[in-house]
This record gives C-alpha cells, sequence and structure tokens, in this order.
C-alpha cells in the first residue's frame, strides 16, 4: 500500500545515475556493506539541495556499486513533511530507509528511528559538534546524525542601501523604515514589484522560526521555557505581531501570508526586495552566475529588539528508519553522507551547507572558497533553540498552536492580544496533558 502511496505523493522518484562520479581519495578506507541492497532516502529540495543529495549519492555508488541509492524529493513545507514522514512510521513501512529530519524533531521520530550509538565509534561521535549530538541524543539513544545547520538571517541590499544613503539596520524599526524608503524609491523609478522586505509568513514551520525570532529578540525567552514557562501573553509579543502585521500590504507583500522560503527567495533574487530574512542556503544561490543580484547584496543578523539579535536555530539530520529491511547498508549511506567529506563537498557547492564538524570551520579551503564562513560566526552567535526539548514528542503539537494563532494575526482574522492569549490557553493545556 504504502510503495502505491509513496509514488502517487513522491513523483519526483529518481535513480541516480553512475555518471559524473567525482572520486575521493579521503574516503578510500570507507568499508562498503556486503551483499546488494536499494536503499531510499527521503530529502529536502529548497534551492539546490535536491542536487546536491544526488551528487553525493553518486559519489556512494562510486565507492560501492552493490549499493542502489534512490533519493525522493520531500515538500519544501516542514509541516507537510513531517505529516507525510508520520504516515510511514504509523504504518511501520519499509519503504523508506533514511529520512532527512529537522533539528526540532529529535523527541518525535525517537520511536522510528534507529540508535546510532550502536552504529558509530566514540572518536567519529567527537568529530561533530557536542551540542549537536546532545539535541539529537533521548534517553541515551543518537535519533539522527547531525548533516548541516543553519540559523536564520538578514539578507541585504548592498547597492540600495548605498544609492539611498542608508546604513545596515540593526533594530526592527531601523529595518522597517529603511525598508520603506527604498520601496518607495524603487517603485518612484517604475518597479511596481518592487517591495521593502519579505520574509515567510505561511502558516507552517517557518512561521514558527520567523515569530520565535520576533519573541526572542523582544524578552529574551522563546515561547515555552526549558522549565516549561509559557512565554506569550506580553505586551513585548503583542507589540511584535502587531508590528510584523503592519508589514504585511506594507514593506511586504499582502502575499508574504501564503510565503515559504523559495517564495521569498524568488522574490528577493529577481531584484524585488531590499531586505529578506531566510536561511544561509540562499546566499551562494543569489551569487550564482545570471543572477540578477549577484555580488549585490550581503547577509548579517537579524535586528535587535529589546533584549537581543536572535536567530532560530535550524538545521537538518540524517535518520535510519527502524523499519528498514537493509539496515546495514542504510547505516552505511547515512555515516557516508553525513562524513566530514562529504560536509565539505556540500560546504564547497554554490548553494553551500554548513557543516556539523567543527574541525572543518578551521579549514583553509572552506575559508577561501565560500565566503558565507566568514558572515556565519556572528550569524551563528545569535542562534536560539526552539522549546523541541521541553515538548519532545509533542513539539510539532506545540508549534502548530504557536505558528497557527500568529498566522491569524498576520491575516487579520484576529488580533494580536487575543492570539496570546489563545496561545497562552492552548500551550497550558497541552503541557498539562503531558503531564508538566
Amino acid at each position: 500500500m504504502f510503495k502505491k502511496l509513496l509514488s502517487l505523493l513522491l513523483l519526483g522518484l529518481l535513480l541516480v545515475s553512475f555518471s559524473s562520479v567525482v572520486a575521493q581519495d579521503d574516503m578510500m578506507g570507507f568499508e562498503c556493506p556486503e551483499g546488494e541492497a536499494t536503499i531510499t532516502a527521503a530529502g529536502g529540495a529548497v534551492g539546490d539541495e535536491f542536487e546536491l543529495n544526488l551528487e553525493q549519492a553518486e559519489r556512494y555508488m562510486a565507492l560501492c556499486p552493490n549499493i542502489t541509492v534512490e533519493f525522493i524529493e520531500m515538500p519544501d513545507s516542514t509541516t507537510e513533511r513531517l505529516g507525510l514522514y508520520q504516515q510511514f512510521w504509523q504504518a511501520q513501512s519499509p519503504d523508506v530507509d533514511l529520512y532527512q529530519v529537522d533539528v526540532i524533531w529529535a523527541g518525535i521520530i525517537a520511536p522510528h528511528t534507529v540508535d546510532m550509538f550502536e552504529h558509530m565509534s566514540e572518536e567519529l561521535v567527537g568529530e561533530y559538534f557536542e551540542g549537536m549530538i546532545n539535541g539529537q541524543t533521548i534517553d541515551g539513544r543518537l535519533e539522527a546524525i547531525p548533516w548541516f545547520t543553519d540559523s536564520g538571517g538578514l539578507y541585504y541590499r548592498t547597492d540600495l542601501l548605498e544609492k539611498y544613503e542608508l546604513d545596515v539596520p540593526t533594530t526592527w524599526d531601523e529595518l522597517a523604515e529603511a525598508a520603506a524608503i527604498i520601496q518607495e524609491g524603487e517603485r518612484a523609478e517604475g518597479n511596481s514589484e518592487f517591495w521593502g522586505y519579505v520574509w515567510q509568513g505561511n502558516s507552517y514551520e517557518g512561521l514558527t522560526c520567523d515569530a520565535h525570532e520576533w519573541l526572542v529578540a523582544e524578552t529574551g525567552e522563546t515561547f515555552i521555557s526549558p522549565e516549561g514557562e509559557i512565554n506569550v501573553n506580553n505586551d513585548a509579543f503583542v507589540a511584535a505581531l502587531e508590528r510584523a502585521a503592519s508589514w504585511v500590504g506594507g514593506i511586504s507583500p499582502e502575499a508574504v501570508t501564503t510565503y515559504q522560503e523559495e517564495e521569498s527567495r524568488a522574490v528577493w533574487q529577481a531584484g524585488n526586495a531590499a531586505f529578506m530574512r531566510n536561511w544561509p542556503y540562499a546566499f551562494g544561490l543569489g551569487n550564482a552566475e545570471g543572477s540578477p543580484i549577484a555580488d549585490l547584496f550581503d547577509y548579517a543578523p537579524l535586528p535587535m529588539g529589546a533584549e537581543r539579535a536572535a536567530a532560530c536555530l535550524g538545521g537538518w539530520q540524517l535518520a535510519v528508519s527502524n523499519y528498514t529491511d537493509n539496515l546495514e547498508a542504510a547505516v552505511s549511506v547515512a555515516l557516508f553522507l553525513t562524513s566530514p567529506e562529504e560536509q565539505k563537498l556540500r560546504a564547497l557547492s554554490p548553494q553551500g551547507a554548513n557543516p556539523t564538524v567543527p574541525a572543518l570551520y578551521d579549514d583553509p579551503q572552506l575559508i577561501e572558497d565560500n565566503p558565507l564562513f566568514a558572515r556565519m560566526g556572528p550569524i551563528l552567535e545569535t542562534a536560539f533553540a526552539r522549546p523541541s526539548g521541553v515538548t519532545a514528542e509533542r513539539y510539532n503539537d506545540a508549534s502548530t498552536i504557536f505558528f497557527t494563532n500568529v498566522h491569524d494575526v498576520l491575516t487579520g482574522s484576529t488580533d494580536a492580544q487575543t492570539a496570546v492569549e489563545d496561545i497562552e490557553f492552548d500551550l497550558e493545556d497541552l503541557l498539562a496533558e503531558m503531564g508538566m
């Protein structure tokens, strides 16, 4: 049944070819599993992400030709992707062997994934950022291997700031003011499609990221503290939501309430926005050959609120399914894809990908070839995790409560004060169900 569901829902099933293989001397000691097997991996497709996955699969099959690796393209929406994954897990389906999973899902995926501590030496585990390993460890089990990491930041047009004699905004009020000035000026010159600021306003996990940044910037805490305290019903967050709602139809298009990452990037990369909130992947794509904004923008920490600058900590991991029929091969592919050698190649790609291996941040080639590395330090310093630890397997429920009510404010369906009261009430019920 799930083979049929997979083919219906995921028309992008691609068998990776053996051509254009890149040899890797550093992986010559890699041990391939015995026997023949086909491993199906569920991967992302934001920007050039899917193409990077295919290239990695090609390199694995060059080393281990007895194993076929197939990648299937997942929805860009993390909320939709998790819902799809949960259908396979509920059915204990072996149709997918590897899952690309969000940094916040460790508690959700724990019943369905292999403990990677049983397949990795202490030395190998020690090559990754300790905090990222800890973040994927539930009850002493490593549920997924950190693959690449990121955090939100502010993209800005350097040429337009110079044109209008403006500085890079460091507060949200400065951002709104600069966005309005540039938008008015560019429209006066004939570009009626130009906007001051684009971001992720759709009703999905991406909006939790954006609104979480507004909240932490103003209060210093996310919407549920590690101690289980709910932090939404306060004047600071009400004002932040009202400010964001004022952007819609002002410095941001009305359609921003339907935008995810790629819709935002489409406006930005077409040259029709002064500022954009997005993840690091958009940096390399914006500077790619043929991009209208190549060499005309930069990337910086998000603006300060009353308490701090706050970026949502993101990142993706790779998990082996408990229900795989090819455990040894699936583990082998997972270890290869997340290896330091492969992470370096992803980091060197035009899209780039921030490694989860600290030693790579001292790699001279990466520092020289990937200009994003020089910018990521200050941005990662502002990173703040969502409350996935305290909510564990119920995080998705907590996030849905949060982003649904925030979205209602942005679309004008409710006012900010009512929304925060509703969020607080529903989160209190959720935590009570959890015994907190």
